[in-house]
């Protein structure tokens, strides 16, 4: 998709896959400036896996369906501790991608650590962290279940790259290395 004019809201989802709990963060961004707009999180009942793979589908499709962004953002899959447990978050991720495909979204992925600088200002941040600068950058009244929040941090560092720069969360100041923008 084009990138639109600066003046235009832009839409954007973030998604965290899970085989049991996916988040997911809906944020609008104008004018450079985010806002919320929604985040809960589709959870799987006790079945078989493909039919769990089967409720994330159609979850994040209703998702789409009901606040319509204009952009989309993942979690890049990291290596886990325990292969099965890394295998079943791929297949979840793999579920999120092919409804996204389906509806016609190219889909922007981010590591944790991307996710994390963007938002916290460091790489190695915890989830409490995240969800403390989620719920400052957002002015959130409430801090959102982790999963959201990691959704959530997920379209905001979505919405700094497509802004061209990556802040630092903890001085609002634009970061630049070697000539380009980084995060």
């Amino acid at each position: 998709m084009p990138e639109p004019p600066l003046d235009i809201t832009t839409r954007i989802l973030g998604i965290d896959p899970g085989s049991r709990i996916t988040g997911f963060g809906v944020i609008d961004i104008h004018q450079g400036k985010p806002s919320y707009v929604a985040s809960g999180c589709i959870r799987t009942t006790d079945v078989a896996l493909e039919q769990r793979l089967a409720q994330i589908y159609a979850g994040l499709g209703e998702v789409v369906g009901l606040h319509r962004p204009t952009y989309v953002a993942i979690e890049r899959v990291f290596m886990a501790k325990n292969p099965d447990s890394a295998l079943k978050l791929g297949q979840a991720r793999g579920a999120a991608l092919v409804c996204m495909a389906n509806l016609g979204f190219a889909v922007n992925e981010y590591s944790p650590r991307q996710i994390k600088q963007a938002v916290t200002g460091q790489g190695g941040a915890d989830k409490t962290q995240v969800q403390h600068m989620v719920t400052a950058i957002l002015r959130l009244s409430a801090t959102p279940q982790a999963d959201a929040a990691d959704a959530l941090a997920i379209a905001l560092t979505d919405g700094y790259v497509r802004s061209g720069l990556a802040v630092d969360a903890a001085s609002q100041r634009p970061r630049r290395k070697t000539g380009r923008w980084r995060l």
